[in-house]
Protein backbone atom coordinates (compact mmCIF):
# COMPACT_ATOMS: atom_id res chain seq x y z
CA UNK A 1 0.00 0.00 0.00
CA UNK A 2 1.39 3.31 -0.72
CA UNK A 3 0.95 4.82 2.61
CA UNK A 4 0.20 3.19 6.32
CA UNK A 5 -2.84 4.05 8.68
CA UNK A 6 -0.53 6.15 10.35
CA UNK A 7 0.78 7.93 7.65
CA UNK A 8 -2.75 8.70 6.37
CA UNK A 9 -3.63 9.92 9.64
CA UNK A 10 -0.63 12.16 9.59
CA UNK A 11 -1.73 13.32 6.23
CA UNK A 12 -5.30 14.23 7.24
CA UNK A 13 -3.87 16.05 9.93
CA UNK A 14 -1.93 18.59 7.82
CA UNK A 15 -4.63 18.58 5.42
CA UNK A 16 -7.15 19.81 8.00
CA UNK A 17 -5.08 22.58 9.08
CA UNK A 18 -5.19 26.16 7.47
CA UNK A 19 -2.97 29.20 7.84
CA UNK A 20 -3.40 32.62 6.46
CA UNK A 21 -1.36 34.14 3.76
CA UNK A 22 -0.64 36.75 1.85
CA UNK A 23 0.86 34.74 -0.76
CA UNK A 24 -0.43 33.62 -4.15
CA UNK A 25 -2.60 30.54 -3.72
CA UNK A 26 -3.74 28.48 -6.56
CA UNK A 27 -7.42 26.53 -5.17
CA UNK A 28 -6.76 23.61 -7.76
CA UNK A 29 -3.77 22.72 -6.46
CA UNK A 30 -4.42 23.14 -2.55
CA UNK A 31 -7.32 20.33 -3.20
CA UNK A 32 -4.56 18.08 -3.46
CA UNK A 33 -1.82 19.61 -1.54
CA UNK A 34 0.09 16.81 0.55
CA UNK A 35 -2.36 14.16 -0.70
CA UNK A 36 -0.47 11.20 -2.09
CA UNK A 37 -1.76 10.46 -5.75
CA UNK A 38 -0.99 6.63 -6.57
CA UNK A 39 1.53 5.46 -8.69
CA UNK A 40 2.14 2.02 -9.29
CA UNK A 41 1.80 -0.89 -6.56
CA UNK A 42 2.87 0.90 -3.85
CA UNK A 43 4.40 4.22 -5.21
CA UNK A 44 3.13 8.09 -5.01
CA UNK A 45 3.54 11.32 -6.18
CA UNK A 46 2.43 14.55 -3.64
CA UNK A 47 3.05 18.05 -3.57
CA UNK A 48 4.03 19.49 -0.33
CA UNK A 49 4.85 22.74 -1.38
CA UNK A 50 4.34 25.31 -4.42
CA UNK A 51 5.60 29.06 -4.87
CA UNK A 52 3.73 31.06 -7.51
CA UNK A 53 1.65 30.70 -10.57
CA UNK A 54 1.18 31.65 -14.11
CA UNK A 55 0.80 35.35 -12.81
CA UNK A 56 4.67 34.57 -11.04
CA UNK A 57 5.48 33.88 -14.83
CA UNK A 58 3.85 37.23 -16.35
CA UNK A 59 5.42 39.36 -13.62
CA UNK A 60 8.83 38.33 -13.78
CA UNK A 61 8.31 38.64 -18.01
CA UNK A 62 7.09 42.54 -17.45
CA UNK A 63 8.79 42.77 -14.07
CA UNK A 64 5.58 43.91 -12.93
CA UNK A 65 4.01 44.84 -8.93
CA UNK A 66 1.66 42.00 -9.27
CA UNK A 67 -1.53 40.34 -11.07
CA UNK A 68 -4.01 42.36 -12.72
CA UNK A 69 -1.53 45.05 -14.97
CA UNK A 70 -2.81 43.13 -17.95
CA UNK A 71 -6.03 41.65 -19.11
CA UNK A 72 -5.72 37.50 -18.64
CA UNK A 73 -5.99 37.16 -22.63
CA UNK A 74 -2.77 39.82 -22.76
CA UNK A 75 -1.05 36.86 -19.74
CA UNK A 76 -2.66 33.80 -21.80
CA UNK A 77 -0.81 35.41 -24.93
CA UNK A 78 2.16 36.37 -23.21
CA UNK A 79 2.90 32.84 -21.70
CA UNK A 80 2.55 31.33 -24.89
CA UNK A 81 5.04 33.59 -26.70
CA UNK A 82 7.36 33.13 -23.71
CA UNK A 83 6.84 29.17 -24.67
CA UNK A 84 7.09 29.10 -28.73
CA UNK A 85 10.35 31.66 -28.19
CA UNK A 86 11.88 28.97 -25.31
CA UNK A 87 12.24 32.39 -23.27
CA UNK A 88 13.02 30.14 -19.66
CA UNK A 89 13.89 32.40 -17.05
CA UNK A 90 10.36 34.09 -16.18
CA UNK A 91 9.56 29.98 -15.64
CA UNK A 92 12.09 30.11 -13.02
CA UNK A 93 10.64 31.93 -10.89
CA UNK A 94 8.33 29.33 -10.34
CA UNK A 95 9.26 26.10 -7.86
CA UNK A 96 7.26 23.34 -6.48
CA UNK A 97 8.43 20.66 -4.13
CA UNK A 98 7.41 16.99 -4.93
CA UNK A 99 7.35 14.08 -2.01
CA UNK A 100 7.68 10.71 -4.18
CA UNK A 101 7.92 7.40 -3.42
CA UNK A 102 9.35 5.25 -6.34
CA UNK A 103 11.50 1.95 -7.44
CA UNK A 104 14.98 2.18 -6.63
CA UNK A 105 15.53 1.63 -10.93
CA UNK A 106 13.09 4.08 -11.76
CA UNK A 107 15.01 6.57 -9.48
CA UNK A 108 18.39 5.84 -10.88
CA UNK A 109 16.78 7.30 -14.33
CA UNK A 110 15.12 10.04 -13.00
CA UNK A 111 18.06 11.53 -10.90
CA UNK A 112 19.90 11.93 -14.52
CA UNK A 113 17.86 15.15 -14.03
CA UNK A 114 20.20 17.13 -12.41
CA UNK A 115 18.45 20.66 -12.22
CA UNK A 116 16.60 19.81 -9.04
CA UNK A 117 17.05 19.26 -5.29
CA UNK A 118 16.89 16.43 -3.70
CA UNK A 119 17.03 14.16 -0.68
CA UNK A 120 16.68 10.65 -0.85
CA UNK A 121 15.23 8.23 2.15
CA UNK A 122 19.05 6.92 4.34
CA UNK A 123 18.87 3.67 4.38
CA UNK A 124 22.43 4.17 6.22
CA UNK A 125 19.64 5.43 9.38
CA UNK A 126 16.45 3.40 8.65
CA UNK A 127 15.29 0.18 7.63
CA UNK A 128 13.93 -0.39 4.32
CA UNK A 129 10.10 -1.39 3.69
CA UNK A 130 9.89 -4.77 2.28
CA UNK A 131 8.02 -3.02 -0.74
CA UNK A 132 8.96 -4.07 -3.99
CA UNK A 133 7.58 -3.14 -7.17
CA UNK A 134 6.07 -6.17 -9.42
CA UNK A 135 5.00 -5.25 -13.33
CA UNK A 136 1.23 -5.83 -14.31
CA UNK A 137 0.93 -7.93 -17.03
CA UNK A 138 0.71 -6.06 -19.77
CA UNK A 139 3.72 -4.40 -18.98
CA UNK A 140 6.11 -7.13 -18.92
CA UNK A 141 7.69 -7.91 -22.90
CA UNK A 142 10.33 -9.22 -24.85
CA UNK A 143 13.67 -7.02 -25.34
CA UNK A 144 12.43 -4.88 -28.84
CA UNK A 145 14.65 -5.54 -31.74
CA UNK A 146 14.23 -1.90 -33.09
CA UNK A 147 15.10 0.15 -29.95
CA UNK A 148 18.13 -1.22 -27.59
CA UNK A 149 16.15 0.47 -24.69
CA UNK A 150 13.05 -0.41 -25.16
CA UNK A 151 10.28 -3.50 -24.81
CA UNK A 152 8.70 -5.29 -27.93
CA UNK A 153 5.42 -7.72 -28.02
CA UNK A 154 4.07 -9.12 -24.39
CA UNK A 155 5.03 -12.54 -22.88
CA UNK A 156 2.48 -15.31 -23.17
CA UNK A 157 1.03 -16.07 -20.35
CA UNK A 158 3.29 -19.00 -19.56
CA UNK A 159 6.49 -16.78 -19.92
CA UNK A 160 4.60 -13.81 -18.02
CA UNK A 161 4.48 -16.54 -15.03
CA UNK A 162 7.40 -17.83 -15.01
CA UNK A 163 9.02 -13.94 -14.97
CA UNK A 164 6.52 -13.04 -12.18
CA UNK A 165 7.25 -15.77 -10.10
CA UNK A 166 11.19 -15.32 -10.03
CA UNK A 167 11.20 -11.71 -9.89
CA UNK A 168 8.37 -12.21 -6.44
CA UNK A 169 10.68 -15.02 -4.94
CA UNK A 170 13.97 -13.18 -5.82
CA UNK A 171 12.21 -10.01 -4.01
CA UNK A 172 11.43 -12.03 -1.04
CA UNK A 173 14.41 -13.91 -0.56
CA UNK A 174 16.69 -10.48 -0.38
CA UNK A 175 14.40 -8.80 2.14
CA UNK A 176 14.82 -11.83 4.28
CA UNK A 177 18.37 -11.76 3.66
CA UNK A 178 18.48 -8.37 4.34
CA UNK A 179 16.65 -8.88 7.81
CA UNK A 180 19.05 -11.92 8.50
CA UNK A 181 21.98 -9.67 8.26
CA UNK A 182 20.68 -6.21 10.38
CA UNK A 183 19.64 -9.13 12.88
CA UNK A 184 16.40 -6.34 12.74
CA UNK A 185 12.87 -6.50 11.97
CA UNK A 186 10.90 -3.75 9.76
CA UNK A 187 9.88 -1.92 13.00
CA UNK A 188 13.62 -2.17 13.89
CA UNK A 189 13.11 -5.04 17.01
CA UNK A 190 16.09 -7.48 17.52
CA UNK A 191 15.53 -10.61 15.61
CA UNK A 192 17.70 -12.62 18.07
CA UNK A 193 19.92 -11.03 21.05
CA UNK A 194 22.66 -13.06 21.06
CA UNK A 195 24.02 -11.66 18.07
CA UNK A 196 25.18 -8.39 16.48
CA UNK A 197 23.14 -7.12 13.50
CA UNK A 198 25.67 -6.01 9.96
CA UNK A 199 25.57 -2.78 9.05
CA UNK A 200 22.91 -0.79 7.93
CA UNK A 201 25.22 1.04 5.50
CA UNK A 202 26.10 -2.53 4.33
CA UNK A 203 23.42 -4.73 4.02
CA UNK A 204 21.11 -2.25 1.28
CA UNK A 205 23.50 -3.32 -0.84
CA UNK A 206 21.88 -7.07 -1.19
CA UNK A 207 18.14 -5.53 -1.62
CA UNK A 208 17.17 -5.89 -5.51
CA UNK A 209 16.20 -2.62 -7.87
CA UNK A 210 12.86 -3.18 -7.45
CA UNK A 211 12.63 -1.83 -3.98
CA UNK A 212 10.93 1.65 -3.32
CA UNK A 213 12.71 4.31 -2.51
CA UNK A 214 11.92 8.05 -1.59
CA UNK A 215 12.75 11.15 -1.92
CA UNK A 216 11.62 15.19 -1.83
CA UNK A 217 12.38 16.39 -4.79
CA UNK A 218 12.00 20.33 -5.36
CA UNK A 219 12.64 21.92 -8.88
CA UNK A 220 11.22 25.20 -10.81
CA UNK A 221 8.94 25.01 -13.24
CA UNK A 222 11.15 25.48 -16.15
CA UNK A 223 12.98 22.39 -15.49
CA UNK A 224 9.89 20.47 -14.33
CA UNK A 225 8.57 21.00 -17.89
CA UNK A 226 12.00 19.97 -19.44
CA UNK A 227 11.58 17.01 -17.46
CA UNK A 228 8.02 16.43 -18.23
CA UNK A 229 8.94 16.58 -22.16
CA UNK A 230 10.93 13.90 -21.78
CA UNK A 231 9.33 11.49 -19.59
CA UNK A 232 5.79 12.11 -20.29
CA UNK A 233 6.79 11.18 -23.45
CA UNK A 234 5.34 7.89 -25.54
CA UNK A 235 9.26 6.68 -25.82
CA UNK A 236 10.23 7.41 -22.32
CA UNK A 237 10.14 3.67 -20.16
CA UNK A 238 6.41 2.86 -18.62
CA UNK A 239 7.34 3.20 -14.64
CA UNK A 240 8.97 6.57 -15.33
CA UNK A 241 6.22 7.73 -17.87
CA UNK A 242 3.17 7.03 -15.21
CA UNK A 243 4.97 9.12 -12.86
CA UNK A 244 5.30 12.28 -15.17
CA UNK A 245 1.87 11.99 -16.47
CA UNK A 246 0.77 12.32 -12.57
CA UNK A 247 2.72 15.21 -12.53
CA UNK A 248 1.50 16.99 -15.78
CA UNK A 249 -2.21 16.98 -14.04
CA UNK A 250 -0.36 18.67 -11.01
CA UNK A 251 1.32 20.97 -13.52
CA UNK A 252 -2.39 21.66 -15.13
CA UNK A 253 -3.45 22.55 -11.54
CA UNK A 254 -0.82 24.59 -10.48
CA UNK A 255 -0.53 26.84 -13.77
CA UNK A 256 -2.55 26.11 -16.28
CA UNK A 257 -2.15 28.58 -18.91
CA UNK A 258 1.60 27.38 -18.68
CA UNK A 259 0.33 24.09 -19.18
CA UNK A 260 -1.40 24.36 -22.13
CA UNK A 261 1.32 26.19 -23.68
CA UNK A 262 3.31 23.59 -23.38
CA UNK A 263 0.95 21.08 -24.16
CA UNK A 264 1.19 22.93 -27.29
CA UNK A 265 4.49 23.99 -28.05
CA UNK A 266 6.77 21.67 -26.41
CA UNK A 267 4.65 18.44 -26.03
CA UNK A 268 2.51 18.67 -29.16
CA UNK A 269 5.22 20.80 -31.49
CA UNK A 270 7.98 19.03 -33.60
CA UNK A 271 11.52 19.87 -33.75
CA UNK A 272 12.61 19.99 -37.20
CA UNK A 273 16.46 21.16 -39.05
CA UNK A 274 17.16 23.49 -41.52
CA UNK A 275 17.71 20.69 -43.94
CA UNK A 276 13.98 19.23 -42.62
CA UNK A 277 12.34 22.92 -43.40
CA UNK A 278 13.80 22.41 -47.07
CA UNK A 279 12.59 19.23 -47.79
CA UNK A 280 9.26 20.67 -46.38
CA UNK A 281 8.94 23.74 -49.06
CA UNK A 282 10.38 21.40 -51.86
CA UNK A 283 7.30 19.26 -50.96
CA UNK A 284 4.95 22.21 -50.69
CA UNK A 285 6.20 23.03 -54.71
CA UNK A 286 5.42 20.19 -55.59
CA UNK A 287 8.46 18.00 -55.44
CA UNK A 288 8.94 14.47 -54.99
CA UNK A 289 11.54 14.54 -52.26
CA UNK A 290 13.23 11.08 -51.10
CA UNK A 291 14.89 10.08 -48.68
CA UNK A 292 17.88 9.17 -50.60
CA UNK A 293 18.60 13.05 -51.77
CA UNK A 294 16.80 14.65 -48.83
CA UNK A 295 20.34 14.96 -47.08
CA UNK A 296 18.77 13.18 -44.33
CA UNK A 297 19.72 9.78 -42.42
CA UNK A 298 17.06 7.12 -42.45
CA UNK A 299 16.31 8.12 -38.64
CA UNK A 300 15.90 11.29 -38.83
CA UNK A 301 13.74 11.01 -42.60
CA UNK A 302 10.98 8.59 -40.29
CA UNK A 303 10.98 11.24 -37.49
CA UNK A 304 10.38 14.13 -39.91
CA UNK A 305 8.18 12.00 -41.82
CA UNK A 306 5.64 10.89 -38.70
CA UNK A 307 5.93 14.69 -37.61
CA UNK A 308 4.47 15.66 -40.74
CA UNK A 309 2.01 12.44 -40.67
CA UNK A 310 3.18 10.80 -44.20
CA UNK A 311 4.48 7.13 -44.57
CA UNK A 312 7.74 6.42 -42.97
CA UNK A 313 10.46 3.99 -44.31
CA UNK A 314 9.88 0.03 -43.62
CA UNK A 315 12.31 -1.45 -41.36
Amino acid sequence: MPVSAEQRSEIDQIRSETKPTRRVTVPALEEILYEPLPVLDHGFVRVIDYMGDDNAVVQAARVSYGKGTKKMSEDAGLIRYLMRHWHSTPFEMCEIKFHVKLPIFVARQWIRHRTANVNEYSARYSIMDKEFYLPQRDQMAVQSTQNRQGRGQTLNDQESARVMELLKNDSEQVYEHYQEMLNEDEKGNVIDAGREGFARELARMNLTLNYYTQWYWKVDLNNLMHFLRLRADDHAQYEIRVYAEVMLDVLQRWCPHTFGAFKEYRMGGANISTTGIGIVRRMLAGEKVQQSDSGLSKREWNELMDDLGLEKLKA
